[in-house]
């Protein structure tokens, strides 16, 4: 073994070329690693082994000792990455708190996301690991730059596990091009990933990191920013955000905000890390990754204290174009696909798709609820696999447990629950009415399509009743636009900026009451309102109060509450924000403005300058820009340098432009992001080819006052949920609403399908029709967990099918 891997490190042969042939040799002669089913355990025993044999071996270099070269690099670098796979290895056998698990459970990512953030731990482990032992080899502190080749910096993607690149050969796959992937993987044929789960969100400026790789703002206690520390984001909240009242704004209702909180789960999901073997960030205030606690102080005593906060998970490496300095810096993942695609109603991956349909049925429909409906018998969301959950429980009645989804956040309060039972109803209305118009469509033709519909009423919603609304109609035309058709040049994934800070604009506008209404859109008399806390992770609220009903005449029937520049955050998120069982009061303005630092967002003046406003140099400059001169002064005194300003408080506190809900700088970010999402997206709802005219024309009528009405017993609505009014004089009846009639998707039988028949249904796998160089196709797929045998596309010949169908084999797990 050693003398191989002798033989095989000579000049012009890298150590990961080296690697890989002593891996095949070994391989070869040792039929136990060839059978081993944890491949990469055997290959990490391999290293060792090799590692452990050559350290008998003379040194490549007499001069080692005083310069630092590349054998010696890469020497110290497979043994930095045993160590950060063993220490992963204990993190992953630790069994977690008592004080996280629940919280951590009802926000678990699916397990690919999981395994991709896990194997982007070991990387980013495995660079610290490296520095250190090459500052006490060497006595002196370099950078992963400077120490790494692209060589090297691909062989630890490739040992962390990390998934290889994505060559653009795999969108050509013929299926891809009729139905958007689960995963958004493909939606750029050029650029695979752009959009898709599990990538890093994008950065639009680059990070600013205290060592320039991965340590956040504030992590040094002393660091100096333009000459002076960062105030504490707890001592930031205290003194700037908390607000004890709210004011009703009595343009828009309470759904703009609940809309909000459910498109962001449409495109944005960052995972928090857990507390590793040697430290649970629950009980320490030291910096020490993946710990990052926020000071706090208690005014009367002084005492010194810290809340608990865990950084975000990092990315793997996509892009191995770009320079080694930005892909070597922390960037964190995306869980979920950036388009506005309903992926919070049909999930991210195959596994989870699979999960959330009636694959049974044979219908095209997801899976409800086998244990509760409410009372006209319609469905609710299926539980969640593993049970009894952690769901919230009513002390004295049957146990609810909770709710299963798209997107793993759907139990958090009650009008995110309601809006997914509302959109898993509408998935199975449309699919029942394609199923009755075309009779000779499969399954998964009615999925696939019904899935585009709703995928397609998302955008609409979101694009021309939403977002004009938050960033105002003048700055949507100068940002966003008229639709020009899809550009491929444009990268449709969620920035960093917008998704950390600039979306979490809406966090200003919750209101620390839920307001339940009954028939007459009045107080209800049986089930009264609710404090924000006691609406999280609550399902049985839901099943034992009346259905969804009362939080939806609330959403759509209370005023928003307004937002201005000395009232904030409600006290019910600044003081009184409970996490399950985390016995510490939770501060989400603290959390919001750690977070950006986590991730070494630039600050608020960078931001300005990138979107064209001028930076804010002087006190009356920003007091011009904020028009609350108390405000922009105390902002000022606590930072005491205007470079300083964390993005989401700046952006948060200034004026809002006219008719919107938001200010130049986050109506500006905002934009972009929203525009990318459209421009960028092949499947747009308006791009060329998704939709026929008469298609479009009718998803145009659709509207979720509609929605409501076609999935609630409710029968009067405001004609924009989104718009306050007043009932019943700005309400009009639901056979008032437009609907739209799904005519326009009646598809004859074709004249191949009629001479060469349906193609046969397989077992564990289905097909959809499309059409190549003229032909008929059949297109096979299989359900997760399963393989296909066999000829995945079938051809429509001579009246005949060219291949018997394919088999799909293997276990379903």
């Amino acid at each position: 073994m050693c003398f191989l891997l002798y033989l095989y490190i000579r000049p012009g042969l890298t150590v990961h070329t080296a690697l890989r042939y002593v891996f095949i040799a070994h391989v070869k002669v040792d039929s136990s690693i060839v059978n081993c089913p944890q491949k990469m355990a055997c290959y990490f025993n391999l290293i060792s082994l090799v590692m452990l044999l050559c350290s008998i071996l003379p040194r490549f270099s007499t001069d080692e000792a005083s310069h630092i070269n590349s054998r010696s690099v890469r020497e110290l670098l497979i043994s930095s990455y045993q160590d950060a796979a063993s220490l992963h290895t204990r993190k992953r056998q630790r069994s977690p708190s008592s004080s996280t698990h629940v919280f951590t459970f009802l926000r678990q990512p699916d397990p690919e996301t999981l395994e991709i953030s896990r194997a982007a731990e070991v990387f980013q482990t495995t660079l610290q690991v490296l520095k250190n032992s090459v500052r006490q080899r060497y006595k002196r502190d370099v950078t992963a730059t400077e120490l790494l080749s692209w060589e090297d910096v691909e062989l630890i993607a490739e040992l962390s596990q990390c998934p290889p690149p994505t060559h653009p050969a795999i969108c050509l796959q013929s299926h891809l091009n009729k139905y958007r992937s689960i995963s958004g993987i493909c939606n750029n044929r050029q650029n695979p990933l752009w959009g898709a789960a599990n990538t890093p969100l994008v950065r639009w400026l680059p990070a600013e990191y205290e060592d320039g790789e991965r340590e956040p703002k504030g992590w040094n206690r002393g660091r100096l920013h333009n000459g002076f520390q960062l105030p504490s984001p707890w001592e930031v909240s205290k003194k700037i955000l908390r607000s004890s009242v709210k004011r009703p704004d009595d343009v828009y209702s309470h759904m703009l905000v609940d809309w909000g909180q459910y498109i962001d789960h449409d495109i944005t999901f960052t995972l928090q890390s857990k507390g590793s073997a040697e430290v649970d960030c629950f009980n320490t205030c030291q910096n020490v990754h993946p710990c990052f606690p926020i000071e706090t102080g208690d005014a009367i005593t002084g005492a010194q204290g810290c809340m608990p906060f865990h950084r975000s998970r990092p990315a793997c490496i996509v892009n191995f174009g770009s320079s080694i300095r930005q892909a070597l810096q922390l960037q964190q993942i995306n869980a979920i696909t950036s388009f506005i695609d309903a992926s919070l109603v049909y999930g991210n991956t195959p596994r989870r798709a699979g999960f959330l349909r009636d694959l049974s049925g044979l219908n095209g429909k997801l899976a409800v609820n086998d244990q509760f409906r409410d009372p006209k018998g319609r469905p609710y969301l299926p539980f969640v696999a593993s049970l009894p959950s952690a769901c919230n429980q009513n002390p004295h009645g049957e146990r609810v447990d909770c709710f299963n989804a798209g997107d793993t956040r759907c139990n958090e309060d009650l009008p995110l629950i309601v809006l997914h039972t509302v959109w898993l109803r509408e998935h199975n209305r449309i699919a029942e009415a394609l199923k009755r118009i075309n009779g000779h469509w499969n399954s998964e033709t009615i999925y696939q399509e019904t899935r585009k519909i709703i995928g397609a009423l998302h955008q609409i919603i979101t694009m021309r009743d939403y977002v004009p609304k938050i960033i105002g109609q003048e700055a949507f035309e100068h940002y966003i636009g008229p639709y020009g058709g899809y550009d491929p040049t444009t990268d449709p994934s969620a920035a960093n900026v917008f998704a950390t800070a600039a979306f979490r604009f809406g966090h200003a506008t919750i209101s620390p009451i839920l307001s339940r209404l009954n028939e007459s859109f009045q107080k209800h008399e049986h089930f009264p309102h609710l404090r924000l806390d006691d609406t999280f992770f609550s399902p049985w609220r839901i099943v034992k109060q009346g259905g969804i009903e009362p939080t939806l005449r609330g959403s759509i029937g209370t005023a928003a509450s307004a937002v201005s520049a000395n009232m904030l955050m409600t006290e019910e998120l600044t003081e009184r924000l409970l996490l399950l069982n985390v016995s510490q009061h939770m501060d989400l303005a603290s959390l919001n403005l750690q977070r950006g630092r986590d991730h070494a967002l630039p600050g608020y003046n960078d931001w300005r300058s990138f979107c064209g406003l001028k930076r804010i140099k002087t006190l009356d400059g920003f007091k011009e820009v904020v028009r609350d001169n108390r405000v922009a002064e105390k902002i000022a005194q606590l930072y005491k340098h205007l470079d300083n300003i964390d993005v989401w408080l700046g952006g948060l506190v200034e004026n809002m432009l006219p008719g919107s809900r938001t200010g130049p700088l986050f109506a500006c970010l905002i934009g972009k992001q929203m525009k990318a999402l459209r421009d960028g997206d092949r499947f747009w709802w308006e791009a060329e080819g998704i939709f026929s005219q008469q298609q479009k024309a009718e998803l145009i009528k659709g509207s979720l006052s509609r929605i409501i009405c076609d999935n609630s017993d409710i029968r009067e609505v405001p004609p924009d949920s989104f718009r306050f009014g007043n009932y019943p004089y700005d309400y009009i009846s639901c056979d008032q609403m437009p609907s739209i009639h799904l005519e326009a998707w009646r598809e004859e039988k074709s004249q191949d399908l009629e001479q060469c028949g349906t193609p046969r249904k397989i077992k564990n796998g289905d097909f959809i029709l499309s059409s190549a160089y003229g032909k008929l196709v059949a297109l096979y797929s299989c359900y997760h967990g399963f393989k296909l045998k066999g000829a995945a596309a079938i051809v429509c010949e001579g009246c005949r099918w060219s291949d018997p169908p394919p088999q799909c084999k293997g276990n379903h797990h």
